[in-house]
């Protein structure tokens, strides 16, 4: 920025978030730091800058933070809202408080409640004014942050929380600042799917709804809208409340093949980090395809018992320690047991290496009209494991429809025969489908773009099941 302000992206794309470090190229600050801090500060020695302050725009639920680790190491300061009733020692702050990073470089907080009740906004003030604003879960690139994280019974109250923050926002600031939210990024704390890869006060202001719609019309529009959120959520703002643990990434403990199959034997999750297509090529029998080119973090932790072993299984000690840095963000601490290699290397006995079969919506068309492929069972159900919102736009004439998240506890409401999995892409179908066939199921996995299935002549829906 011309005004010797730079505000640094710290992208952490598999949970759909964003941190950020501003500085004005001798100190910083940093903002909703994920627990992973050692990114942060690299970033930092990159710039050759010190990290003095470290803000939370709000007590997260959908990771653990890092922003009490990264004061630790730093000797920063460490603030967040006043009436965020925490255990550890931090610089409490309100609305209209300002922290003065340098005599370059300070913060304006604005409250705005909403995604939360003490939801801070930091507005960035640099030699030349209003540089831009971190709005955490607040404005959202064309969306707002979801209101009902702490509870149903809250979510029209903070609906309406967030449209009137919005606005102050949009009154308070100068049409070219810029937004830089935490959320919204595919994150499952965002209220809608955000637009755009970045945006102003004044961009917002034409798209976002926030901005756009009288209060009642956003309040019921937010809550219409509103789907079901990871499982783990429930225990992320305890952590937060607690102050989390100094992270550890040590490598986990090496499983042997006999360890390996003790460990399917005994129902644990063993999770297989390599691409999808790979794993249906060839994968230990018992595993749980989670590739870690989605959200492997997110949908495993959603799915597994809190506190459940899991063991890691890649191609790599790199795959396994990217997987543990992915896990440590939603607060599984230690993973039971690693391995890697291919799965022929892994096995126990040669029969426990299988494969998995596999179509295209072409084929699932010429199927439910009595042709499948040959080698293909006849598809006696169609199984959708995409979330609620995505079967309501549109599904499959007489699919059984049940959210990948919901899978493992709900088997038995999948009916007999052989189940054809489908979800949007062929990721979450992928593991939908492990998870069929650690149950013994007969399964093929629909490895397509959802799409492209009516042009492919499946018989498509939009009426309830």
């Amino acid at each position: 920025m011309a005004s010797g302000i730079d505000v640094q992206v710290i992208e952490t794309s598999s949970l759909g978030d964003r941190s950020y470090l501003a500085t004005d190229g001798e100190v910083a600050l940093a903002v909703d730091p994920q627990r992973d801090v050692d990114r942060v500060i690299a970033l930092a020695g990159r710039l050759g800058v010190r990290i003095t302050h470290v803000l939370e725009t709000h007590l997260h639920n959908d990771y653990v933070s890092g922003g009490l680790e990264l004061s630790r190491l730093t000797g920063a300061t460490y603030a967040m809202a006043a009436d965020d009733r925490v255990s550890f020692q931090r610089m409490p702050i309100a609305d209209g408080d300002v922290v003065e990073v340098s005599p370059n470089l300070r913060v304006r907080v604005i409250a705005t409640p909403g995604h939360t009740f003490h939801h801070l906004s930091y507005a960035l003030e640099g030699p030349q004014g209003v540089e831009g604003v971190f709005t955490g879960g607040s404005l959202l690139f064309g969306t707002t942050g979801r209101t009902d994280l702490l509870g149903h019974e809250h979510a029209e109250t903070l609906a309406r929380h967030q449209h009137a923050s919005a606005h102050k926002l949009a009154d308070l600031l100068p049409e070219g600042a810029h937004v830089w939210p935490t959320h919204g990024f595919g994150s499952f704390c965002s209220a809608a799917q955000t637009e755009g890869d970045a945006s102003t006060v004044g961009r917002e202001k034409e798209l976002n709804p926030a901005l756009r719609l009288a209060s009642e019309e956003f309040v019921t529009e937010t809550l219409s809208g509103l789907d079901a959120y990871p499982a783990y959520y429930a225990h992320m703002g305890v952590i937060n409340l607690d102050g989390p643990d100094p992270v550890d990434l040590r490598a986990p403990t090496t499983a042997d093949p006999l360890q390996l199959r003790r460990r399917l034997d005994a129902g644990e999750w063993v999770v297989d980090l390599r691409h999808r297509r790979a794993y249906v090529r060839a994968h230990l029998a018992g595993t749980v395809s989670l590739a870690l080119d989605g959200s492997m973090a997110t949908w495993l932790g959603w799915m597994i018992d809190w506190g459940a072993p899991v063991t890691l299984l890649g191609e790599s000690t790199e795959q396994v320690a990217t997987a543990q840095r992915e896990l440590v963000r939603i607060g599984i601490d230690r993973v039971a047991a690693a391995a890697t290699g291919a799965p022929e290397d892994l096995a126990a006995a040669p029969d426990q290496v299988r494969s998995m079969d596999t179509a295209d919506f072409a084929a699932l068309s010429a199927a439910l009209e009595g042709s499948a492929p040959d080698g293909l069972p006849a598809p006696e159900v169609v199984l959708d494991v995409r979330m609620g919102n995505e079967w309501n736009a549109s599904h499959v004439v007489g699919a059984v429809h049940i959210p990948l998240p919901e899978l493992p506890h709900r088997l038995g409401e999948v009916p007999d025969g052989a189940v054809w999995v489908h979800c949007a892409s062929g990721y979450r179908a992928t593991a939908a489908a492990s998870v069929l066939a650690r149950a013994g199921r007969s399964v093929v996995v629909v490895d397509d773009a959802f799409d492209t299935a009516a042009d492919q002549g499946v018989p498509m829906t939009a009426e309830p099941a």
